[in-house]
């Protein structure tokens, strides 16, 4: 929530807000490295977890940092992160910037900003049988709050990558972090728990799902006892939260992991499931992994970004858009209407970091993302 992130050398320019994506699940054949090794509000108050809610409570927001207009709220979108190859270094990033770089001033300056993190929290566990495989430390989560994040998701097929015990030790990560994780759990319950924040006396929820079919989804999915993500083909205890959720707090936000890698367009089950989500109450339906950005727009009052890419990125993919990224900030009055929706593009660099965009290549990528709304079915979010 709107905290100031550690410094950038540079001043600001005035960035368009909005939403980065980071391709989640198995990279694309020819992109990265097989498995690695280990890396190391409110008027009235402050962002808060109600009773029973995953996740710990966020922060306060900054005294200096922008905001949404009167009765409104601002929430900030990005993709996929993880700290794998060229990225794991991000966890000792200089003192002149947080581990996501100089974009993290434009997820910082958000009331609420929200993203996925792609990997298992462990040094422990042995690899699925699966050709890429992710894991970082529990610096991670410092790292991404100080860089002004205030929910991840962990709905995704990589956060289960090191078997029984890299899960046993996220989920203890998950119990000690200073910022919310959702989307994984103990069982079927927590891991569909939103985290409920109070944002300028307006309570916002914000849940998580994945519907990647595969390994991780087929083996490592949350049951009435059994720990694991939540998964998004069981729809009956999905929409049951969106419903749930939407009884507690105006604003619901499901973050899910969803997709084509590869292909710009949403498929018939994102389609399928973003108009059941919608009907349950969903404020904004968003996601990733495709590894490539996706259109967004309006589905009746419910806002739908189909793909946000790839966004802090271990390395290369065959992909041409791959590098193409950016973080999306929508502004959501009181009562849970999307009034207005900002993007400022950025490109993944040779670091693997999102680095905004200026200029005519800013203008160009605007161009470009607005364009993919045309094969979604999505009206245009108002202005």
């Amino acid at each position: 929530m709107r905290r100031a992130p550690l410094g950038t050398a540079a001043a600001a320019v005035l960035l368009l807000t909005a939403v980065a994506g980071c391709g989640g699940s198995t990279p694309p054949e020819g992109g990265g490295t097989a498995a690695t090794t280990p890396a190391g509000d409110s008027a009235g108050g402050t962002a808060s977890g109600s009773p029973g809610t995953a996740g710990a409570p966020s922060a306060g927001p900054s005294d200096t940092a922008p905001s949404g207009a009167a009765g409104s709220i601002t929430v900030a979108f990005a993709g996929d992160v993880h700290f794998e190859g060229r990225t794991g270094s991000r966890l000792t990033a200089p003192a002149t910037e947080t581990a996501l770089g100089p974009i993290a001033k434009t997820l910082s300056a958000a009331d609420l900003a929200v993203l996925n993190l792609e990997t298992a929290i462990t040094g422990r566990g042995k690899p699925e049988p699966k050709t890429y495989t992710f894991r970082t430390s529990p610096k991670a989560l410092t790292a991404l709050k100080d860089a002004g994040i205030d929910v991840l998701s962990q709905a995704n097929n990589h956060a289960v990558d090191f078997g029984a015990d890299g899960l046993a030790d996220t989920l203890a990560a998950k119990a000690n972090s200073p910022i919310p994780l959702i989307g994984i759990g103990k069982d079927t319950a927590e891991a569909f728990a939103p985290h409920i924040a109070t944002v300028h006396g307006t309570k916002v929820a914000v849940l998580a799902a994945s519907q990647v079919d595969e390994l991780t989804n087929q083996k490592w999915r949350a049951g009435e006892h059994k720990p694991g993500i939540a998964s998004a083909f069981d729809e009956k205890s999905l929409l049951r939260a969106v419903t749930e959720a939407k009884a507690q707090a105006p604003v619901v936000l499901v973050y899910l992991h969803w997709g084509e890698e590869g292909v710009a367009c949403p498929t018939a089950a994102q389609s399928a499931l973003a108009k059941k989500l919608a009907a349950a109450g969903a404020t904004a339906v968003v996601g990733t992994h495709a590894h490539t950005m996706l259109g967004a727009g309006m589905l009746g009052n419910t806002y739908v970004a189909y793909g946000f890419g790839n966004f802090l990125w271990y390395g290369t993919s065959n992909y041409t858009a791959s590098d193409e990224t950016g973080v999306t900030t929508l502004t959501i009055s009181t009562d849970g209407r999307v009034t207005g929706e900002t993007f400022t593009p950025a490109h993944i660099d040779g670091r693997g970091v999102p680095v905004p965009q200026t200029g005519g290549a800013a203008k160009a990528a605007q161009q470009r993302r607005d364009g993919l709304r045309g094969c979604t079915g999505l009206a245009a979010v108002p202005k």
